[in-house]
């Protein structure tokens, strides 16, 4: 597709954890491989007194820390220290957007926001940039997910937005879709002409998504209590992957082909009704226990207080339409698991007939695992026969056909998610952005789940650290039985 790259960059909150861990870092990477735009600025901004000097001093810190040992380069981290200059704003005084204007200049060459702050203060921050000539025409802005808590709250973030912003300015980032292995997906399944005979109702019994952390709070105590698991992970990355697998063909690599696909997904999924969310969902929260080894202390007990937040959650789901219909989708997140990990399994339909079952052979039915991380891999489940002569009956095995991503590419660097985010962002490719109607689609079926728990009075159950969440999870897929992919 045409870009349309940007001459400036503008980051709120520049001094924070996402930009010294993850933003800094990703704009360094580009600007060593040469693929920042020449002369491109990158104005940082936040709260405080930090002139110019002081952030390039703060920036090289948090490049000293974050960045690998293999990635620096003082030539390059000097070129890259020049880009940058600072400008202090308070995004609830619209009196400091002014001074920031006349630092960034002219604008006429393209400018990219980067907006990660609290929702309360988009209003402010829009509207303030919109006074000070910061939104125009050659002005587009990205968004840091999640945008709200529910649908409610993510109409009025996107109206405050689309009051200043056209959709076709608006980027939406959910940092899963930066994923080098996430989108493999496409090319998995749009790349290879044997998977799309199989890939719907007739050769797919189920479909798992795994997301596990063995984390605990960490110091997202704030964020976290107030969203819990279904809104952090199943709102904001596990339904993106949902929809990946579960998309119709688009008819071009385009942004707007690709998203269309994905909204029609989305609109599809099932919504459940408060009488089955106990049949259909199950959540739980962490106490006490042992993640790889060392005695960790319960949710309640690293907060503080006593909560009902859901640390853990497992949800049958359904897409309907005519290539999934009746096919599970079972998602399942938690913190404090016995290990991170972020996969999904799609277990084919046995064969209509075994051959060999009169001779002692059994099988099982084909697996494809897609390991999005720690690893990055694509394997295959398929039956193969064990050596020998058979006189005592035929033995089958399931082996692995294995593609280690890892491995196959180990010569090319590895980027971050948020170093492809950002570059699309300042070149205008909106592809691996989130559409408002998926965002409203999305939030339209979570708060049908919440809305159901609180019907019926759901608390998470409780489940110890370093397991696989509450029994109930495992009772979810064995009624239907279907076990979770747990090796």
């Amino acid at each position: 597709m045409e870009r349309n790259p940007v001459g400036k960059l503008l980051l709120f909150g520049a001094t924070g954890d996402l930009a010294r861990r993850m933003l800094l870092p990703s704009l360094y990477g580009l600007h060593a491989d040469g693929l920042l735009p020449d002369g491109l600025t990158i104005t940082g901004s936040a709260r405080g007194d930090l002139d110019d000097d002081g952030f390039r001093a703060e920036a090289k810190k948090a490049l000293d820390e974050f960045l690998p040992a293999d990635r620096k380069d003082e030539a390059a981290l000097s070129g890259f220290l020049k880009r940058l200059q600072f400008q202090p704003v308070d995004l609830s005084d619209e009196n400091t957007f002014a001074p920031l204007a006349e630092k960034i200049g002219d604008v006429s060459g393209g400018l990219a926001i980067f907006l990660s702050t609290a929702p309360s203060l988009f209003e402010p921050a829009v509207k303030g940039l919109e006074k000070v000539g910061l939104a125009g025409p050659t002005v587009r802005i990205g968004l840091e997910k999640p945008l709200g808590y529910d649908l409610a709250s993510s109409r009025e973030i996107n109206d405050t937005v689309a009051a200043v912003f056209p959709e076709e300015r608006i980027f939406r980032i959910d940092h899963y879709l930066g994923k080098e292995t996430v989108q493999n997906i496409l090319a998995l399944r749009f790349g290879n002409s044997f998977f799309e005979p199989v890939w719907n109702a007739r050769g797919i019994d189920n479909v798992q998504i795994t997301v596990s952390e063995t984390v605990g709070l960490e110091d997202r105590a704030g964020y976290y209590d107030g969203a819990g698991a279904l809104r952090d992970m199943v709102t904001n990355h596990m339904l993106q992957l949902v929809a990946l697998i579960a998309m119709e063909p688009p008819a071009r690599f385009t942004p707007t082909d690709v998203r269309d696909e994905k909204a029609k997904v989305f609109r599809s999924l099932r919504q459940i009704p408060p009488e089955e969310v106990p049949h259909c969902t199950v959540t739980g929260q962490y106490v006490g226990g042992a993640v790889k080894g060392e005695i960790v202390k319960g949710y309640d007990e690293e907060l503080g207080r006593d909560s009902t937040t859901e640390t853990f959650v497992a949800i049958k789901a359904h897409v309907d339409n005519w290539r999934w219909q009746g096919v599970p989708f079972y998602l399942r997140t938690g913190k404090r698991m016995p290990v991170r990990r972020s996969e999904i399994a799609i277990q084919f339909k046995p064969v209509p007939h075994s051959m060999f079952a009169g001779r002692g052979g059994l099988l099982q039915p084909n697996t494809l695992v897609i390991r999005l991380q720690p690893e990055e891999y694509i394997e295959l489940l398929v039956m193969a026969k064990e050596p020998g002569l058979d006189r005592d009956g035929v033995r089958l095995r399931e082996v692995p056909l294995k593609l280690s991503l890892d491995a196959e590419f180990a010569g090319t660097r590895r980027r971050i998610a948020y170093e492809r985010l950002l570059l699309d962002l300042i070149e205008g490719d909106q592809t691996l952005f989130v559409r408002r109607d998926e965002v409203e689609a999305q939030w339209i079926w979570t708060d049908a789940i919440r809305a159901g728990w609180a019907a019926n009075g759901m608390k998470p159950k409780h489940y110890p650290a370093g397991t696989w969440g509450p029994s109930a999870a495992i009772a979810l897929t064995e009624r239907d039985g279907v076990t979770w992919q747990d090796d």
